[in-house]
């Protein structure tokens, strides 16, 4: 067996001193910035997610929650992701109408009725819509929540009656479905809705169940159309800078954790937390929860109409076949069971 000389044993131990170290990924903690408070349900899906990561790469990335807007305004979500204030993001796909068109689609009115299946099915059709759309992030999951209806300081059944009436819509989609019955659209976050209802700068809102009582909104409306009015559609994103500076290993756990499997559990996570707040005010003092006749419910589905044939609009002008997209939208959602029929 030859001997090692004296000159050859700092070499070797130069060598041997180098193989941990580039064996060793490098570690991240990514802030993730949310703009709902503390309680949100949403926030047990990131807590399960990130939980998973640390897990997937060994502790070498983590995840740390920033929520109720410490890091920026809710409309500012997308370009954090994409200037690296934030690492990860929530955003509301319809915050600002008109930048994500076909992600819009999602909150169409009487579109889909639950947030498991409807999750899965929008994150599946979206997919392939978001590389242009949000080119500029990496779009982890899209998602819905649970259907949210309408509640009101007074009772409506009719399209009609959103005339003279000032509402907070949940986003963009919903903004033009209200101003098209002859409604005034009040453009506030959900964080600010309560304080625009208690000073009377709005009359209704269009609001999932839970969050009603997550952000105090039932002490200012007393009624609630039982009827799965919409949805909002959601997602994750990613900075790019970010990712990539990610080993292929910790990329992999990533793009692993940024799949439809991880979109159906982030919806009925949150679908599930909301929808049960359905019962919770149902049984409040003072508060009416009451369903719509058939013929009501048609009303208000005729007069989305102009809503499907602006969206359908916009759609054309990116380029793609608006009566396809949305054919292949509905099949999404008649394949996981969570269209409205």
């Amino acid at each position: 067996m030859p001997r090692i000389t004296s000159r050859l044993v700092p070499t070797l131990a130069a060598m041997l001193a180098a193989l941990p170290a580039a064996a060793q990924d490098k570690t991240f903690d990514l802030k993730f910035s949310s703009w709902v408070p503390p309680a949100h349900a949403m926030h047990v899906s990131v807590k399960e997610w990130g939980d998973s990561i640390a897990k997937a790469t060994n502790g070498t990335v983590k995840v740390t929650l920033y929520p109720s807007q410490q890091l920026g305004k809710a409309d500012d979500h997308h370009n954090m992701a994409r200037d690296g204030i934030a690492d990860v993001t929530y955003i509301a796909l319809g915050y600002q109408a008109g930048r994500l068109p076909m992600g819009e689609a999602g909150n169409l009115p009487f579109l889909m009725t639950n947030a498991d299946g409807g999750s899965r099915a929008f994150d599946e059709w979206y997919r392939k819509y978001s590389v242009k759309e949000l080119a500029d992030v990496k779009m982890c999951l899209a998602f819905v929540h649970d259907p949210g209806a309408l509640h009101a300081k007074k009772r409506i059944v009719l399209p009609e009656e959103f005339k003279g009436m000032k509402i907070r819509s949940a986003h963009g989609t919903l903004a033009s479905y209200v101003t098209s019955l002859g409604g005034t659209n009040v453009r506030v976050s959900a964080p600010e809705a309560r304080q625009a209802l208690e000073s009377g700068a709005a009359d209704a809102i269009t609001f999932p169940w839970e969050s009603i009582l997550l952000f105090g909104i039932d002490k200012v409306v007393n009624y609630h159309m039982d009827v799965p009015l919409y949805v909002s559609s959601f997602a994750w994103l990613i900075n790019k800078d970010k990712y990539n500076q990610m080993s292929a290993a910790q990329k992999k756990a990533i793009d692993a954790h940024c799949n439809n499997e991880w979109a159906g559990r982030v919806g009925k996570t949150w679908g599930d937390y909301e929808a049960g707040g359905r019962a919770k005010i149902k049984a409040l003092p003072g508060h009416t929860v009451y369903a719509l006749t058939p013929e009501q419910t048609a009303a208000w589905r005729k007069a989305a109409d102009p809503v499907y044939k602006q969206w359908a609009d916009n759609a054309r002008k990116t380029g793609y076949d608006p009566d396809k997209a949305l054919g292949e939208l509905r099949a999404a959602l008649k394949k996981y069971n969570s269209d409205f029929k």
